[in-house]
């Protein structure tokens, strides 16, 4: 059933508890959104699939709980994974400061060296920002990260997040080619500098 797709990609969603992983992961998934959405206790995971310029890709999204007591389970969640998806909540700075602890995390656990990041403001719904626009891409800059504002709340943003990490993952061969018996694939070269769906959002190459 699956002999056209390319890949199987393992995706990781992390961040402080509350900032909205796990309504980002439904909001994508499923297309839903609870406003009374519970803590994720331990470890979640969905799995979608995507296509991407004409290529498939089977996405296995790993949704963590933020809290400091599952902690324990991190170096298993990390291992493998090709993608990683940060998100803070733009209505609270201290989500945001404690980035620099989940980049430390990623680095202690993480078995690839060029994983893709993405770093996802969350909650761009709400009025009382307290992290700007300007901040946030600064500091995806700083760490090489692809950046985009999301609310899974209005969809603004969603699929595009999980989109741009897609593609990104894709364009790196190295990190997907050898889970697929060394099969070459040509990835189109439209990818090249196109704003696409996104509209403009800013990818950092």
């Amino acid at each position: 059933m699956d002999e056209d797709v390319l890949t199987t990609l393992k995706l990781l969603i992390i961040g402080e508890s509350g900032v909205g992983k796990s309504s980002l992961l439904l909001r994508f998934t499923e297309d839903t959104f609870d406003p009374e959405q519970s803590a994720t206790i331990g470890v979640d995971f969905k799995v979608k699939t995507l296509a991407i310029d004409g290529n498939k890709a089977k996405l296995a999204i790993w949704d963590t709980a933020g809290q400091e007591r599952f902690r324990t389970l991190t170096p298993s969640y990390y291992r493998g994974a090709q993608g990683v998806i940060l998100v803070y909540d733009v209505t609270k700075r201290d989500t945001f400061t404690k980035l620099e602890n989940w980049l430390n995390e990623l680095e202690t656990y993480t078995t690839r060296n060029d994983i893709v990041k993405m770093l996802v403001g969350n909650k761009i719904d709400k009025d009382d920002h307290e992290v700007d626009r300007n901040e946030g891409l600064k500091f995806a800059r700083k760490h090489s990260m692809l950046f985009i504002e999301a609310s899974a709340k209005t969809k603004d943003g969603v699929q595009c997040a999980f989109e741009e990490l897609v593609e990104k993952i894709l364009q790196t061969p190295g990190l997907w080619e050898s889970e697929t018996q060394g099969q070459k694939v040509r990835l189109g070269d439209q990818d090249q500098g196109r704003a696409g769906a996104c509209g403009g959002y800013c990818s950092i190459p």
